[in-house]
């Protein structure tokens, strides 16, 4: 909930202790006829609570004495008793506020003069509607003191507005359970091509991967990429957006921390043209290559990607961000009749440069932060119902085993990383490592295809399937990484 403002506190002090109350002050949203209905009928009926359990909270009530009343009815529950006027009194009375909530005279008054049990969810939804309306103006009021404040950290404020808009909780809070037999049809795709790339899951482009996913990355699922700097997270990253962009026409999202969105695109034309970014920066390249590079970026002008490059962003703004972005193309291909639902894929590079809500000091606990970084990434993932996948760097300790191949454990800063995530996928690269100590064993033709083109993508987490090993091949010049067992491109040109 919105943190609270004294105009609404003052509001206890218009509340007798007996009887009736006064209306709220005028302007403010409140059902007082629905708060008095939705209780009377809690207390008047055994398992009406259990039909509203997690509707309703304390301070969605107006009325002081409501919100009381409704404090005991869930400590009463709480421990296992029976809910009524007399356990509730009981209740109050223990806690020293049955004077406080209208007495005893007043449970009853609740419960004699209810019009029907039967309407306690419309009751109940009509008093969560007032309630959000008034965290609103809560959170209006306390944006507008931001603005007054004028603070010189533009930023910061914008942050902090932010996080007070989802401060407000949806009117629809609760979840409730669904019947298997209208989700069976949803467990298994109608097998048409045609709807492949709209409503299936989100492929990397990867044959082998895919097939080891469940053939892509699915709706709500975190998946984590990790690796220790400069193994190709986001060469692999990118590779996954191009092929997702162009191979199956959906929009992705990608928020890059590290590299401006001009070093995205450079390397994105770099890979698909398979010329050197060195070549790309200083214009030189030959004939041949130009028209690689024109090809390219003919292709990649098709694709749908969207790069913000803002540094050190928040999760607030990447939360909001998002679900703008995710709700503006939903509206296009609404316009468009097209299949098209939204984003298909968000892109984090990386974990490490995410602040939390607020940017925080240099004495933060960083692991609780990197907690929480993960925690939400994955509900946005579930609220908006897209993969996301995130980069995070791996610990040192992954250099100092023999060989070093990647462990959940190196994941750095927090285990939470591991627990959210649905999918963990590490990138082995043995050629970035001494291998004159040890034998190569990554595929057996790894001595004809040369070892530094060899690469392992190591799915060490699978919520939804099995683990396991995916070979494929990194082309270092243009940082690229390509199914292993594809046809590479002649090499190109040296300067």
């Amino acid at each position: 909930m919105v943190s609270s403002d004294p105009t609404y506190d003052e509001l206890a002090d218009e509340y007798g202790q007996n009887g009736r109350s006064r209306s709220a002050p005028r302007g403010v949203p409140q059902d007082q006829a629905a708060e008095e209905s939705v209780l009377g009928a809690i207390l008047a009926e055994q398992g009406v609570y259990e039909r509203l359990a997690g509707m309703l909270e304390p301070g969605d009530f107006m009325d002081p004495r409501h919100q009381a009343i409704f404090a005991a009815v869930l400590a009463v529950f709480d421990r296992y008793e029976a809910i009524d006027q007399i356990t509730v009194a009981a209740e109050l009375s223990a806690q020293g506020r049955l004077q406080e909530a209208g007495g005893q005279a007043y449970l009853n008054e609740l419960v004699y003069e209810l019009p029907a049990t039967v309407g306690a969810e419309h009751y109940a939804r009509l008093v969560q509607r007032a309630s959000t309306y008034r965290d609103m103006i809560r959170a209006a009021g306390e944006i507008g003191e931001l603005a007054y404040r004028a603070d010189p950290n533009i930023g910061e404020s914008l942050t902090q507005a932010v996080e007070l808009l989802y401060g407000v909780r949806g009117a629809d809070r609760r979840q409730d359970f669904r019947l298997l037999q209208d989700l069976l049809s949803d467990v298994l795709g109608d097998g048409s091509e045609e709807d492949a790339g709209v409503d299936g899951p989100t492929r990397t482009g990867f044959q082998d991967l895919d097939a080891l996913l469940n053939e892509g990355m699915h709706a709500s699922d975190l998946i984590v990429l990790a690796a220790r700097p400069s193994v190709g997270k986001s060469a692999l990253a990118l590779t996954i957006a191009r092929n997702a962009a162009i191979g199956q026409q959906l929009p992705v999202a990608i928020f890059s921390l590290e590299m401006s969105a001009e070093q995205v695109a450079g390397r994105l034309v770099s890979a698909e043209s398979r010329v050197e970014s060195a070549r790309l920066r200083v214009g030189r390249h030959t004939e041949e290559q130009e028209g690689r590079i024109s090809r390219a970026i003919g292709l990649l002008s098709r694709a749908e990607i969207h790069i913000d490059d803002t540094a050190g962003q928040t999760l607030a703004e990447i939360r909001a961000k998002s679900r703008n972005l995710h709700t503006r193309l939903q509206e296009q291909a609404h316009r468009r009749g097209n299949g098209h639902n939204g984003l298909g894929l968000i892109i984090v590079d990386h974990i490490q440069l995410v602040h939390g809500f607020s940017r925080a000091p240099a004495d933060t606990n960083r692991v609780s932060e990197i907690s929480l970084i993960s925690r939400t990434l994955k509900e946005i993932a579930r609220e908006l119902q897209i993969p996301i996948l995130a980069l995070s760097q791996l610990s040192r300790a992954v250099e100092r085993r023999h060989p070093p191949v990647p462990q959940l454990s190196d994941l750095r800063e927090s285990g939470s990383i591991e627990q959210d995530a649905d999918v963990v996928v590490f990138i082995y690269r043995e050629d970035m490592y001494d291998r004159d100590e040890y034998q190569d064993d990554l595929v057996a033709d790894a001595v004809h295809q040369g070892r530094n083109e060899i690469a392992q993508l190591l799915v060490a987490k699978h919520r939804h399937g099995a683990v396991g090993r995916v070979d494929v091949r990194f082309v270092p010049a243009v940082a690229k990484f390509e199914d292993f067992y594809a046809q590479p491109e002649p090499d190109e040109d040296g300067f």
